[in-house]
């Protein structure tokens, strides 16, 4: 009997190993829409009575009730390390495993990471925009040498501690904070370990790659900007919901930081996913804030906003869906190697 099991979230830039690979005993049904309560409802019936795995992303919403609608639900996959678009508790008074996919971005984030870097420091997009206006002068544009600069890391996991290695092959300096220090930083490449408020107050560039624990929300907020130099850059590759983008824009409004860039806001489905606007308008006025703020961030030429796509390399999808089935297999034969739930 096939494994019966829904992809969520489907997109163009999957279809490569999907269109490959032999997917022996699974009948897959593809949406590009995302699984929430909404879109739950207008699944036929047999799929809810039958569907064993569903496989989603972090823009959707995976709630008790969003479970409870499946009846013969046994693994959730996501393709993403985070975990907090799922209703855990749920999943386990279910006994329905959580699958997720660890590490899959560290180089493809790692290197974006330094791409925005050399874009704000060198004023890249101002540049590129100045093409298309008569009004600005070239004068503008002065930069700065990476290797005169001081880049504070924030988080030395996987991507933290390649983003460190990269910068220092510019001939950085660089300074870390993490709980958990890496002695191969330190040993290997004269990594710096130091505490939160010195990192803020020495670095020219400060790049984040911190998980969201909920203990961290908004950690970079008005106090920290003020911290800063007022040249500072800051970079947000992790997680929207760790940088207060409201004081964010109050602080280079007032000239209090160089520039930011964030591939990664909090509220992403309002800011980056133009097909759900009109469904999150009348219910989630917290989000329609944070994306009016996102607008307005996005006209300034010393901000570079992405939407989310640091880790959106085809080698780094190809890994995470190839993980993501090894995963599925150990969990139907009773193993636990990939669960995180």
């Amino acid at each position: 009997m096939s494994i019966k099991m829904l992809v969520f979230d489907y997109r163009e830039s999957e279809r490569n190993f999907f269109g490959s690979k032999r997917l022996e005993n699974f009948d897959i049904t593809f949406y590009s829409e995302s699984l929430n309560e909404d879109s739950v409802k207008s699944l036929p019936q047999e799929q809810l009575d039958n569907t064993m795995v569903i496989s989603v992303f972090i823009d959707s919403e995976v709630t008790e009730d969003v479970i409870n609608a499946f009846k013969n639900l046994r693994i959730i996959s996501t393709r993403s390390t985070g975990v907090d678009h799922i209703n855990l508790k749920t999943a386990e008074a279910k006994n329905i495993a959580v699958i997720n996919v660890e590490g899959y971005g560290s180089r493809s984030v790692a290197q974006f990471t330094i791409g925005l870097m050399i874009s704000l420091v060198r004023k890249i997009v101002p540049a590129s925009r100045y093409i298309l206006s008569e009004n600005e002068s070239c004068s503008n544009f002065l930069g700065r040498d990476l290797s005169k600069l001081t880049l504070g890391v924030m988080g030395t996991g996987a991507i933290g501690a390649a983003v460190c290695k990269l910068a220092k092959a510019f001939g950085m300096n660089v300074l870390t904070y993490d709980i958990t220090q890496k002695q191969e930083l330190i040993s290997n490449y004269d990594i710096q370990y130091v505490d939160f408020d010195m990192l803020l107050k020495q670095s020219d560039v400060i790049s984040l790659h911190m998980p969201y624990t909920g203990d961290n929300f908004h950690m970079i907020s008005e106090k920290q900007f003020n911290m800063m130099k007022d040249s500072a850059f800051i970079i947000n590759t992790s997680r929207g919901e760790i940088l207060d983008t409201v004081a964010l824009y109050k602080a280079l409004e007032n000239h209090k930081l160089g520039g930011a860039a964030l591939d990664v806001v909090i509220c992403e489905q309002l800011s980056f996913r133009c097909s759900q606007f009109a469904k999150k308008l009348n219910n989630d006025l917290k989000c329609l804030e944070e994306a009016k703020i996102v607008k307005e961030l996005a006209k300034m030429d010393n901000v570079i906003i992405t939407p989310h796509i640091a880790y959106e390399t085809q080698d780094a999808i190809d890994y995470i869906l190839e993980t993501s089935f090894k995963g599925i297999l150990d969990s139907i034969k009773g193993g636990n190697q990939y669960r995180t739930y």
